[in-house]
């Protein structure tokens, strides 16, 4: 697999993940009176709390698997992989949160498990004590893949703006117009937010932006006996 095509891989939506489950939090938001006018502001929100942390997660782990020399494995490093893991749990107050992140990571997981079984980075990631967070599952399997750093980062920060949008889709009368056009609006942010990722130097060093928010709306999410989304 090419680097390119492997990059471009993992942003598609239609990759056997399960992401089809997970609303970013937009499903609760919507449910708690965020209009739909304020959905790109929700994205941007996102991006620069949540997404900081996690992508800067993504961005850790590609360099502990050995960073874009994912073809043979050099370089890994089970011990700063298992760092980054934990560091990103104790920056995710959430449960709920937790848990659907781990759902996500293993769906990365069993993709990478079968396309590179025997990869010193891919058994690293099952190694870990519990199911991998989607960020650090991310972050192995770019690295596996051949991504860069950087590619990386967009990755994780495009796919988190365009789960919002997709589940806009399904949530609220949006043109689908529209939604890309949330996409395309947030370039900058991602930009910005890709490039505060990439200057964290260790697991100490990772952000701890959390969204109060949204955490909030995951826990009254979880006990919706009615809802299209996990959270």
């Amino acid at each position: 697999m090419t680097t390119r095509l492997g990059t471009l891989l993992l942003a598609d939506a239609r990759l056997p993940v399960g992401g089809h489950t997970y609303s970013a939090g937009l499903e609760p938001a919507l449910a708690d009176g965020l209009t739909v006018d304020r959905i790109p502001d929700y994205i941007a929100a996102r991006l620069r709390t949540v997404g900081l942390t996690e992508t800067a997660a993504s961005v850790l782990a590609h360099r502990a698997a050995g960073g874009a020399s994912g073809p043979d494995g050099l370089g890994i490093d089970a011990g700063a992989l298992a760092d980054v893991h934990d560091a990103l749990l104790a920056r995710s107050p959430s449960a709920p949160l937790r848990d659907i992140s781990g759902l996500l990571g293993r769906g990365l997981v069993r993709l990478a498990s079968r396309l590179w079984p025997e990869h010193p980075a891919v058994k690293a990631l099952r190694n870990l004590d519990r199911s991998p967070q989607r960020p650090v599952a991310l972050g192995v399997v770019a690295a596996v893949m051949g991504s860069s750093e950087d590619e990386t980062a967009r990755v994780a920060l495009y796919d988190d703006a365009q789960t919002v949008a997709s589940a806009a889709l399904k949530l609220a009368p949006v043109d689908p117009v529209d939604a890309a056009g949330w996409v395309l609006g947030s370039e900058g942010v991602i930009a910005e937010v890709a490039a505060e990722a990439l200057a964290v130097r260790d697991a100490d060093d990772m952000p701890a932006r959390t969204a109060p928010q949204i955490e909030g709306w995951s826990l009254e999410q979880q006990n919706r006996t009615r809802r299209i989304f996990v959270a």
